[in-house]
């Protein structure tokens, strides 16, 4: 397993998902169904599909592309991410509507799936995947990151949103972005090995 790959995805993603909509959609949840262990394992099998996907995605984008287009592509991609994180996510009215008629596990596995598609924290996932050619220990990282920062949410609802200093935790997640952007544009990692 590569560490440095599952200890990255963990940590941007558990920084990146702070703020981020599927995390206020936690709240939400959270806050209308007061059942946190469904609504965590709908969370965690929806990661775990959606980000798969992704890292699968990244991994067969590697197939596709000569190296030195895949750098320029991933740089690109990951300076994109760091401008990104630093735009605040807020649930789009059709998300916070959450008419689904089923239980407390399948809504939040539908809901958060859903509202996972196209999400900086998926995009990361396939960037991730791509640049570290290991896609399952990415989707393991940037799972475990996403639970590190929805399952709070889950049990201690808006009250510890509000304490977090999401504004540092976003600027902290763009830099690692931004610094992983331009060490893999500079080619500095080659100067580490």
């Amino acid at each position: 397993m590569n560490i440095d790959a599952l200890l990255m995805s963990t940590g941007v993603v558990t920084l990146a998902e702070m703020g981020d909509k599927t995390q206020l959609l936690a709240f939400l949840l959270a806050a209308k169904f007061k059942k946190p262990v469904p609504i965590i394992l709908g969370i965690l099998i929806a990661t775990i599909l959606n980000h798969g996907l992704a890292g699968a995605l990244g991994s067969w984008i590697t197939t596709l592309l000569r190296p030195e287009v895949l750098r320029w592509v991933l740089g690109i991609s990951f300076i994109g991410m760091a401008i990104w994180t630093l735009i605040p996510d807020k649930l789009d009215d059709d998300e916070n509507h959450l008419g689904i008629k089923s239980g407390v596990f399948l809504t939040t596995l539908i809901a958060f799936f859903l509202a996972e598609i196209g999400d900086k924290t998926q995009i990361a996932t396939v960037a991730l995947a791509a640049h570290y050619t290991s896609p399952i220990t990415v989707v393991i990282g940037t799972t475990i990151g996403m639970m590190l920062a929805d399952v709070p949410a889950v049990f201690l609802g808006n009250a510890f949103a509000k304490k977090l200093p999401l504004r540092l935790i976003h600027s902290i997640a763009a830099m690692i972005f931004a610094l992983m952007g331009l060490v893999i544009l500079l080619k500095i990692d080659r100067w580490f090995s």
